[in-house]
């Protein structure tokens, strides 16, 4: 295998607001980043610089708008990569499909210290959809069935290995039942809670209380039974309270059945203003330090937002997005088509 890399990386920290007891009217959008690149994989630092992860085995860190920039090759192969996470001293990226690989790259706060291969997956079914870590030693990445359960890894020793759980701890999946690989969102993870969602033929929550070791799964009144139907995003801001997002991707102006919160961790979910508000969504992110009623929905169609934990919605912008990571309660970047941008909620 060949890794193709240079990274020149700047620290330029910033502060982060505090009004969370605002109700945003507008958006504004500066692009920071534009290529031919399908980018649905982002993880911010601060308000000046963010990780990304793209197909074209394209990885790279935008410091402002300067654009620090990998390509990753495996064998001969360029990667495409939907999934990424980041711990103090390195960031993850995790190709989508057959052959799965997870790189390691060390990072130092000022540059790119070192890349390394730390776990592979080979297979006809492989497809790996989302991770999240939940301290710098814990992590997990999940996926689409390759036997009767969804594909889970967990390390423990931040990131140096993975290691597959067997179906045997995992609920088992329906036939047709798998992930979408949209936005780097299908995990939420709290505590050691971890939450993961599911869709096409049914849409469900899987939940672990104790970071990965055992597992429930839960029904939702998303929609589902066709392939590009159910969840596509989770976001929880404490052990209880979660929100999911999703829809049909064939008919993303449908607005039944896309949207749901909880109040129990999981167990239980609420349509939230069905038949209004926004339809089809790949990305739902609560805004920080609005207590759950702040809550942003980005996908194809456009950036919606409701201050009233999903009761009303306000569309901001018909600019799509593929995914959106808070840095703070302004402010947020946003990855879509060709391009990473800057989102400023006034």
């Amino acid at each position: 295998m060949r890794y193709f890399f240079a990274f020149l990386v700047a620290i330029s920290i910033g502060s982060c607001g505090l009004n969370g007891s605002k109700e945003f009217t507008t958006v504004e959008i500066i692009p920071v980043y534009q290529d031919s690149l399908s980018i649905r994989a982002i993880v911010p630092l601060d308000e000046q610089r963010v990780w990304f992860a793209a197909n074209s085995g394209r990885v790279g860190l935008i410091d402002s708008v300067t654009p620090k920039l990998a390509t990753i090759k495996y064998e001969d192969s360029l990667l495409a990569f939907r999934s990424i996470a980041s711990i103090r001293n390195a960031v993850f990226v995790l190709s989508v499909a057959n052959p799965a690989v997870l790189y390691k790259i060390g990072f130092d706060g000022e540059s790119a210290t070192n890349i390394e291969e730390v776990y592979v997956e080979k297979g006809e079914k492989v497809f790996y959809d989302a991770m999240a870590f939940w301290n710098d030693s814990e992590g997990i990445a999940m996926g689409d069935p390759t036997e009767g359960c969804l594909s889970i890894i967990l390390t423990k020793d931040g990131g140096n290995t993975w290691k597959k759980l067997p179906c045997s701890v995992l609920p088992r999946v329906e036939e047709g039942e798998a992930a979408f690989a949209a936005s780097n969102s299908n995990i939420s993870l709290y505590g050691d809670h971890a939450w993961i969602v599911s869709g096409g033929k049914r849409a469900r929550v899987f939940h672990s209380a104790d970071k990965g070791n055992t597992w429930e799964v839960f029904d939702t009144p998303i929609i589902q039974g066709k392939a590009m139907t159910g969840i596509y995003s989770v976001d929880f801001i404490d052990e209880e309270t979660g929100v999911i997002f999703g829809g049909n991707w064939e008919d993303k102006d449908f607005n039944e059945g896309n949207k749901a919160i909880t109040n129990d961790g999981g167990k239980t979910w609420t349509l939230l203003s069905n038949g209004a508000g926004p339809g089809y969504r790949s990305s739902v992110r609560f805004i920080p330090g609005m207590n759950g009623k702040g809550i942003v929905a980005v996908g194809s169609p456009g950036i919606s937002y409701s201050p009233d934990a999903g009761e009303s919605w306000t569309e901001l912008s018909k600019e799509g997005f593929y995914a959106i990571e808070f840095v703070n309660d302004t402010l947020a970047f946003a990855s879509g088509r060709n391009k990473i941008s800057k989102l400023i909620f006034k």
